[in-house]
Protein backbone atom coordinates (compact mmCIF):
# COMPACT_ATOMS: atom_id res chain seq x y z
CA UNK A 1 0.00 0.00 0.00
CA UNK A 2 2.51 2.45 1.15
CA UNK A 3 4.55 1.23 -2.32
CA UNK A 4 1.64 2.02 -4.33
CA UNK A 5 0.64 5.29 -2.78
CA UNK A 6 4.50 6.28 -3.42
CA UNK A 7 4.61 5.59 -7.02
CA UNK A 8 1.46 7.45 -7.37
CA UNK A 9 2.73 10.56 -5.56
CA UNK A 10 6.08 10.36 -7.95
CA UNK A 11 4.37 10.24 -11.01
CA UNK A 12 1.22 13.06 -10.19
CA UNK A 13 3.75 14.97 -8.84
CA UNK A 14 5.64 14.96 -11.91
CA UNK A 15 2.94 15.29 -13.79
CA UNK A 16 1.86 18.56 -11.73
CA UNK A 17 5.28 19.80 -12.14
CA UNK A 18 4.62 20.62 -15.92
CA UNK A 19 1.35 22.84 -14.88
CA UNK A 20 1.84 26.28 -14.86
CA UNK A 21 -1.94 27.53 -16.21
CA UNK A 22 -4.65 28.47 -13.14
CA UNK A 23 -8.42 28.07 -13.91
CA UNK A 24 -11.10 28.45 -12.19
CA UNK A 25 -13.25 25.64 -10.73
CA UNK A 26 -14.01 23.05 -13.40
CA UNK A 27 -15.19 19.39 -12.75
CA UNK A 28 -13.71 18.70 -16.52
CA UNK A 29 -10.48 19.01 -15.30
CA UNK A 30 -10.50 15.64 -14.18
CA UNK A 31 -11.77 14.35 -17.81
CA UNK A 32 -8.89 16.62 -19.35
CA UNK A 33 -6.35 15.22 -16.81
CA UNK A 34 -7.03 11.41 -18.58
CA UNK A 35 -5.59 11.93 -21.48
CA UNK A 36 -2.26 12.37 -19.54
CA UNK A 37 -0.65 9.18 -19.60
CA UNK A 38 1.31 9.87 -16.73
CA UNK A 39 -0.91 11.05 -14.48
CA UNK A 40 -3.18 7.68 -16.03
CA UNK A 41 -0.28 5.85 -14.40
CA UNK A 42 -0.01 7.54 -11.51
CA UNK A 43 -3.84 6.96 -10.69
CA UNK A 44 -3.72 3.50 -11.47
CA UNK A 45 -1.12 3.54 -8.61
CA UNK A 46 -3.30 5.07 -6.21
CA UNK A 47 -6.20 2.80 -6.92
CA UNK A 48 -3.68 -0.19 -6.16
CA UNK A 49 -2.87 1.70 -3.10
CA UNK A 50 -6.67 2.26 -2.57
CA UNK A 51 -7.96 -1.16 -2.93
CA UNK A 52 -4.85 -2.41 -0.42
CA UNK A 53 -5.92 0.44 2.08
CA UNK A 54 -9.27 -0.24 2.11
CA UNK A 55 -9.15 -3.88 2.61
CA UNK A 56 -6.58 -2.82 5.63
CA UNK A 57 -9.50 -0.77 7.11
CA UNK A 58 -11.46 -3.92 7.56
CA UNK A 59 -9.68 -4.71 11.08
CA UNK A 60 -6.99 -1.74 11.24
CA UNK A 61 -7.76 1.64 12.92
CA UNK A 62 -7.31 4.40 10.82
CA UNK A 63 -5.09 6.19 12.55
CA UNK A 64 -2.31 3.25 11.18
CA UNK A 65 -4.23 3.18 7.97
CA UNK A 66 -4.12 6.84 6.66
CA UNK A 67 -0.55 8.10 8.17
CA UNK A 68 0.84 5.01 6.18
CA UNK A 69 -0.99 6.35 3.35
CA UNK A 70 0.40 9.80 4.37
CA UNK A 71 4.08 7.85 4.27
CA UNK A 72 4.10 6.69 0.38
CA UNK A 73 5.62 10.16 0.31
CA UNK A 74 8.71 8.44 1.99
CA UNK A 75 8.23 6.08 -1.22
CA UNK A 76 8.46 8.98 -3.65
CA UNK A 77 12.05 10.28 -1.53
CA UNK A 78 13.62 7.16 -2.62
CA UNK A 79 12.04 6.65 -6.04
CA UNK A 80 12.78 10.54 -6.54
CA UNK A 81 16.29 9.57 -5.88
CA UNK A 82 16.69 5.90 -8.02
CA UNK A 83 14.84 7.08 -10.75
CA UNK A 84 15.37 10.97 -11.42
CA UNK A 85 18.23 11.42 -9.51
CA UNK A 86 17.25 13.58 -6.51
CA UNK A 87 19.63 14.53 -4.27
CA UNK A 88 19.55 13.36 -0.41
CA UNK A 89 20.07 15.93 1.98
CA UNK A 90 21.30 14.43 5.40
CA UNK A 91 17.85 16.54 6.78
CA UNK A 92 15.94 13.83 4.53
CA UNK A 93 17.67 10.93 5.77
CA UNK A 94 17.16 11.92 9.29
CA UNK A 95 13.18 12.48 8.28
CA UNK A 96 12.85 9.46 6.66
CA UNK A 97 14.09 7.81 9.78
CA UNK A 98 11.55 9.16 11.36
CA UNK A 99 9.07 8.23 9.14
CA UNK A 100 9.92 4.70 9.57
CA UNK A 101 10.20 4.94 13.52
CA UNK A 102 7.05 6.37 13.05
CA UNK A 103 5.25 3.68 11.47
CA UNK A 104 6.74 1.09 13.31
CA UNK A 105 5.09 2.99 16.79
CA UNK A 106 1.86 3.28 15.27
CA UNK A 107 2.32 -0.85 14.03
CA UNK A 108 3.17 -1.30 17.89
CA UNK A 109 0.24 0.40 19.30
CA UNK A 110 -2.27 -0.59 16.38
CA UNK A 111 -4.95 -2.97 18.05
CA UNK A 112 -7.03 -4.89 15.04
CA UNK A 113 -10.92 -4.94 15.59
CA UNK A 114 -13.63 -4.46 13.58
CA UNK A 115 -15.35 -1.79 12.90
CA UNK A 116 -18.81 -0.48 14.11
CA UNK A 117 -21.47 0.74 12.04
CA UNK A 118 -21.76 4.33 11.22
CA UNK A 119 -25.99 3.58 11.08
CA UNK A 120 -27.68 6.44 9.09
CA UNK A 121 -26.55 9.49 11.29
CA UNK A 122 -23.28 8.73 10.14
CA UNK A 123 -23.98 8.45 6.60
CA UNK A 124 -26.11 11.77 6.90
CA UNK A 125 -23.03 13.36 8.91
CA UNK A 126 -20.91 12.53 5.83
CA UNK A 127 -23.34 13.63 3.41
CA UNK A 128 -23.18 17.38 4.93
CA UNK A 129 -19.78 17.05 5.26
CA UNK A 130 -19.86 16.21 1.16
CA UNK A 131 -21.85 19.50 0.76
CA UNK A 132 -20.10 21.67 3.09
CA UNK A 133 -16.67 20.76 1.34
CA UNK A 134 -17.66 21.03 -1.90
CA UNK A 135 -19.42 24.87 -0.92
CA UNK A 136 -16.39 25.75 0.39
CA UNK A 137 -13.93 24.27 -2.77
CA UNK A 138 -16.25 27.20 -4.84
CA UNK A 139 -14.86 29.64 -2.52
CA UNK A 140 -11.30 28.30 -2.20
CA UNK A 141 -10.54 27.84 -5.87
CA UNK A 142 -10.82 31.81 -6.30
CA UNK A 143 -7.52 31.90 -4.10
CA UNK A 144 -4.36 31.74 -5.94
CA UNK A 145 -0.59 30.82 -4.81
CA UNK A 146 0.00 29.12 -1.90
CA UNK A 147 -3.00 30.29 -0.28
CA UNK A 148 -5.47 28.74 -2.58
CA UNK A 149 -2.66 25.85 -2.77
CA UNK A 150 -3.42 25.33 1.72
CA UNK A 151 -7.33 26.08 0.93
CA UNK A 152 -8.13 23.05 -1.29
CA UNK A 153 -5.31 21.13 -0.21
CA UNK A 154 -7.00 20.90 3.26
CA UNK A 155 -10.83 20.59 1.80
CA UNK A 156 -8.78 17.96 -0.41
CA UNK A 157 -7.70 16.01 2.80
CA UNK A 158 -11.01 16.27 4.35
CA UNK A 159 -12.47 15.21 1.23
CA UNK A 160 -10.38 11.79 1.57
CA UNK A 161 -10.94 11.71 5.09
CA UNK A 162 -14.35 11.54 5.02
CA UNK A 163 -13.76 9.02 2.41
CA UNK A 164 -12.05 6.90 4.67
CA UNK A 165 -14.05 6.98 7.38
CA UNK A 166 -17.38 5.57 5.09
CA UNK A 167 -14.58 2.63 4.12
CA UNK A 168 -13.75 1.60 7.41
CA UNK A 169 -17.44 -0.01 8.45
CA UNK A 170 -17.74 -0.48 4.73
CA UNK A 171 -15.21 -3.37 4.39
CA UNK A 172 -16.80 -5.03 7.27
CA UNK A 173 -19.78 -5.77 4.68
CA UNK A 174 -20.94 -9.71 5.07
CA UNK A 175 -21.92 -9.91 0.95
CA UNK A 176 -21.32 -8.07 -2.17
CA UNK A 177 -24.99 -7.33 -2.32
CA UNK A 178 -24.78 -5.57 1.12
CA UNK A 179 -21.83 -3.70 0.10
CA UNK A 180 -23.64 -2.28 -2.93
CA UNK A 181 -26.83 -1.31 -1.07
CA UNK A 182 -24.82 0.20 1.62
CA UNK A 183 -24.73 4.38 1.10
CA UNK A 184 -21.17 4.38 2.59
CA UNK A 185 -20.21 2.67 -0.97
CA UNK A 186 -21.15 5.87 -2.81
CA UNK A 187 -20.39 8.74 -0.19
CA UNK A 188 -17.16 6.82 -0.46
CA UNK A 189 -17.01 7.78 -4.12
CA UNK A 190 -18.19 10.86 -4.39
CA UNK A 191 -16.07 11.69 -1.49
CA UNK A 192 -12.91 10.32 -3.26
CA UNK A 193 -13.97 12.09 -7.04
CA UNK A 194 -14.71 15.98 -5.01
CA UNK A 195 -11.18 15.07 -2.85
CA UNK A 196 -9.31 14.02 -6.41
CA UNK A 197 -11.02 17.88 -8.26
CA UNK A 198 -9.95 19.99 -5.10
CA UNK A 199 -6.20 18.74 -5.05
CA UNK A 200 -5.63 18.52 -9.04
CA UNK A 201 -7.18 22.22 -8.57
CA UNK A 202 -4.95 22.72 -4.92
CA UNK A 203 -1.78 21.53 -7.96
CA UNK A 204 -2.44 24.23 -10.07
CA UNK A 205 -2.05 26.93 -7.52
CA UNK A 206 1.72 26.46 -8.09
CA UNK A 207 3.07 24.87 -4.73
CA UNK A 208 3.11 20.90 -4.22
CA UNK A 209 5.09 21.46 -1.12
CA UNK A 210 1.71 23.29 0.49
CA UNK A 211 -1.07 21.24 -1.43
CA UNK A 212 0.59 18.34 -0.41
CA UNK A 213 1.60 18.96 3.48
CA UNK A 214 -2.31 20.68 4.07
CA UNK A 215 -3.75 17.32 2.67
CA UNK A 216 -2.18 15.15 4.91
CA UNK A 217 -2.17 17.16 8.06
CA UNK A 218 -6.39 17.80 7.54
CA UNK A 219 -6.74 14.25 5.98
CA UNK A 220 -5.23 12.24 8.61
CA UNK A 221 -6.19 13.78 11.97
CA UNK A 222 -10.05 13.89 11.34
CA UNK A 223 -10.29 10.12 10.33
CA UNK A 224 -7.98 9.23 13.56
CA UNK A 225 -10.36 11.26 15.94
CA UNK A 226 -13.46 9.81 14.24
CA UNK A 227 -12.22 6.10 14.12
CA UNK A 228 -11.04 6.01 17.68
CA UNK A 229 -14.09 8.01 18.90
CA UNK A 230 -16.76 6.16 16.68
CA UNK A 231 -15.64 3.25 14.97
CA UNK A 232 -14.27 0.85 17.55
CA UNK A 233 -10.77 1.83 16.96
CA UNK A 234 -8.27 0.19 19.49
CA UNK A 235 -5.26 0.62 21.03
CA UNK A 236 -3.23 -2.11 22.83
CA UNK A 237 -3.19 -0.99 26.57
CA UNK A 238 -0.36 1.04 27.20
CA UNK A 239 0.63 1.75 24.21
CA UNK A 240 -1.68 5.48 24.13
CA UNK A 241 1.61 7.29 24.24
CA UNK A 242 3.07 5.33 21.93
CA UNK A 243 0.63 5.60 19.35
CA UNK A 244 -0.01 9.44 19.83
CA UNK A 245 3.78 9.87 19.82
CA UNK A 246 4.14 7.76 16.47
CA UNK A 247 0.85 9.58 14.74
CA UNK A 248 2.24 13.36 15.31
CA UNK A 249 6.05 11.90 14.49
CA UNK A 250 4.70 10.33 11.24
CA UNK A 251 2.79 13.28 9.78
CA UNK A 252 5.75 15.77 10.76
CA UNK A 253 8.53 13.75 8.85
CA UNK A 254 5.65 13.50 5.92
CA UNK A 255 5.27 17.05 5.84
CA UNK A 256 8.87 18.25 6.12
CA UNK A 257 9.55 15.27 3.68
CA UNK A 258 7.11 17.71 1.30
CA UNK A 259 9.59 20.69 1.28
CA UNK A 260 12.31 18.54 0.24
CA UNK A 261 10.54 16.91 -2.66
CA UNK A 262 9.07 20.11 -4.55
CA UNK A 263 12.09 21.96 -5.70
CA UNK A 264 13.44 18.67 -6.81
CA UNK A 265 10.41 17.57 -8.93
CA UNK A 266 10.47 20.92 -10.70
CA UNK A 267 14.61 20.35 -11.31
CA UNK A 268 13.41 16.67 -13.00
CA UNK A 269 11.11 17.99 -14.97
CA UNK A 270 11.60 20.16 -17.97
CA UNK A 271 8.98 23.30 -18.35
CA UNK A 272 6.76 22.55 -21.26
CA UNK A 273 3.15 23.07 -21.82
CA UNK A 274 1.36 19.98 -22.65
CA UNK A 275 -2.08 20.40 -24.57
CA UNK A 276 -3.14 17.23 -22.36
CA UNK A 277 -1.98 18.87 -19.26
CA UNK A 278 -3.99 22.22 -19.43
CA UNK A 279 -5.69 22.23 -16.20
CA UNK A 280 -3.65 19.15 -15.02
CA UNK A 281 -2.98 18.12 -10.80
CA UNK A 282 -2.31 15.65 -9.01
CA UNK A 283 -4.52 12.86 -6.46
CA UNK A 284 -3.83 12.08 -3.12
Amino acid sequence: MIVAYGFANLLQSVAAARTTVHHTFDPGLLLRLAGHRTYLVGLGCQIGGFVLAFLARRDLPLFLVQASVAAGLGVTAILGVLVLKWRLPAAEVVLLALLFAGITALVLSARPAPSKQLGTAGSIALLVALGVIAVLGVFAVRLHGAPGSVALGSLAGLAFSSAAVAARPLASAPSAEAFLVNPLFYLLIVHSIVGQLLLGLAMQRGSTTAAVAAMDAAGAVPAAIVGLLLLNDKIWPGREWLAAAGFLVTLAAVIGLTRYAEPQQHRSVAPRRDPAMVGAGRTG
